[in-house]
């Protein structure tokens, strides 16, 4: 049988296993949701669950896929009969997130020739269009975003056709760095940007606009992010609509309309959002950890690993809301707060008020938004090629890398192209019109129902499952030998073991239940 190659080094495999945790849900949602939620209060929950749960599913994923050497199907398959069927849950779910995931992909690399295009004048630059305009003619110019979203795709195969080591491992181990300095770049032109006066429509309870000047500046996105209680002290605006004779308009007489927000949701809704922005951003419940566990050398410190993946996670979450939110703030005050309108609308919007010297900023920022979109992709590409993979080396078959990845990129790839038709909702091929369900929130786009299963229910569910798998099939000794391998110690033993079997399964059947009563509306909670 031929030999199962891995990472070559502890700093490849973190910056790996940082890249598939480092995404576009570090971009656009951790900053908004911190803000929406109490803002450091939510960051106070966000860091708890980080503890109790995400450290602990982190390193019992890494050791279920070190003591098997496969990948997420065959790790249950050969350690557990009773949840032998729970790896599929980790093939489902980065399928469906690689599907909008090469979608958006495709969008940042569109964006890149814009912001080149405005530089040099050229016919692919906004050609003085509005940038809500310029999206809203990509989504709707269909050709267009399957052509760059299949560009994305390829590029992402690329990686993974290269193997672990010569592919995954070397992008990353560059692509991360860079990630990390371009980062530090725009946040300090973001932090440094002054105040602007804005005029708005303020809509109020009875449907009546108000106009009113407000100023708001880069602090005001500190504040957003941080402040305890900023939400219900001064509050902020976001985009609304009014009605007007009749019709609906986002804007009178050039004025956008906007409605001011000063209310906090319950804990059960913040614990759900943190929770679920944490299992979506550590890349957790969905086979990636236990997959890149499976390629770790056996003198590795799962423990120490799983800490330091946690731990940069976080920082650049953190640092990626000060990349957007004092930029939005500043010079886009009624601009969307978060999702794809905030990346390719809002932010876009930033870098035009800014002149030649804005294109080039924004050429760096949607390059990292690559290079993190790319370090998670080629993550949920590696899942379902590493099982197929395995399967053909068990059979002696030889290593089948490249077939597989091709045949899975080609799979993801139609399911990129769907998302892509649909243009988030903007084609009449959502959801509730193809499938004809009830128009929701999470059916109003594809991106919006695969990010539902995936991120709402498959991910919490697959690790909260897995947890009692370890906890009550295998046992927490199973986890301590793993991690004591060559001479290592496990310091978190007693912690990981408490946890395991109670703390961190009730945890997560609270996220669970708050994910499904958020997406449907259930009341569980109110």
């Amino acid at each position: 049988m031929e030999e199962r190659k891995g990472f070559g080094s502890t700093f490849g495999f973190l910056m790996a296993a940082v890249g598939s945790a480092v995404g576009l849900g570090n971009i656009w949602g951790f900053p908004n949701k911190m803000g929406a939620n109490g803002g450091f209060t939510f960051l106070i929950i966000y860091l708890i669950l980080a503890a109790l749960c995400g450290f602990i599913v982190m390193v019992g994923e890494l050791a279920l896929g070190r003591r098997t050497g496969r990948g997420v199907v065959s790790a249950y398959q050969v350690l557990s009969k009773k949840f032998k069927w729970l790896g599929w849950l980790g093939i489902i779910a980065p399928f469906l997130i690689l599907g909008f995931y090469c979608a958006l992909g495709g969008y940042c690399i569109k964006y890149v020739v814009l912001n080149v295009g405005n530089i040099f004048g050229a016919g692919f630059g906004n050609n003085g269009l509005g940038s809500g305009e310029v999206f809203g003619n990509m989504l709707t110019n269909q050709l267009e975003s399957v052509i760059y979203g299949l560009i994305f795709v390829l590029l992402t195969l690329v990686i993974v056709m290269g193997g672990v080591s010569s592919g995954i491992e070397k992008f990353c181990s560059i692509g991360m760095p860079c990630l990390f300095f371009m980062l530090v770049i725009v946040i300090i032109r973001a932090c440094t940007l002054g105040g602007n006066d804005f005029a708005v429509a303020v809509l109020q309870p009875d449907g009546s606009t108000v106009e009113q000047l407000i100023h708001s500046s880069s602090l005001d996105g500190l504040k957003y992010m941080f402040q305890p209680g900023y939400v219900t002290g001064t509050g902020y605006y976001v985009p609304a609509t009014a009605e007007v004779a009749g019709q609906v308009v986002s804007a009178i007489n050039g004025v956008p309309v906007v409605k001011f927000i000063n209310e906090i949701p319950n804990f059960i809704s913040i614990l759900s959002t943190a929770g679920g922005q944490m299992f979506f951003s550590l890349s957790l419940g969905m086979g990636i950890m236990i997959t890149y566990g499976s390629y770790l050398d056996k003198k590795q410190n799962i423990e120490k690993n799983a800490l330091v993946i946690v731990i940069c996670d976080t920082l650049i979450a953190l640092m990626a809301g000060l990349a957007v939110m004092p930029a939005r703030f500043s010079l886009d005050a009624t601009g969307a707060i978060g999702g794809p309108k905030l990346l390719f609308i809002t932010m876009q919007n930033v870098f035009n008020s800014m002149g030649t010297v804005g294109y080039v900023f924004g050429i760096i920022f949607y390059l990292l938004v690559i290079l993190a979109a790319v370090s998670s992709s080629i993550s949920l590409l590696e899942v379902i090629v590493a099982h197929f993979v395995d399967k053909a080396r068990d059979a002696g078959k030889g290593d089948k890398r490249k077939s597989y990845s091709a045949i899975a990129a080609v799979a993801a790839g139609l399911l990129c192209v769907l998302v892509c038709m649909d243009g988030l909702g903007s084609n009449g091929m959502a959801p509730f019109d193809i499938l004809k369900i009830e128009a929701n929130g999470w059916s109003d786009c594809w991106l919006d129902f695969l990010d539902m299963i995936s991120e709402g229910v498959l991910m919490p569910l697959g690790a909260l499952l897995m947890s009692l798998c370890i906890g009550y099939e295998l046992k927490p000794q199973f986890v301590d030998e793993e991690c004591c391998l060559e001479g290592n110690a496990f310091k978190s033993k007693t912690f990981f073991n408490i946890c395991i079997k109670s703390i961190t399964p009730i945890l997560m059947v609270l996220v669970l239940l708050g994910q499904l009563d958020s997406f449907f509306s259930l009341g569980l909670f109110s």
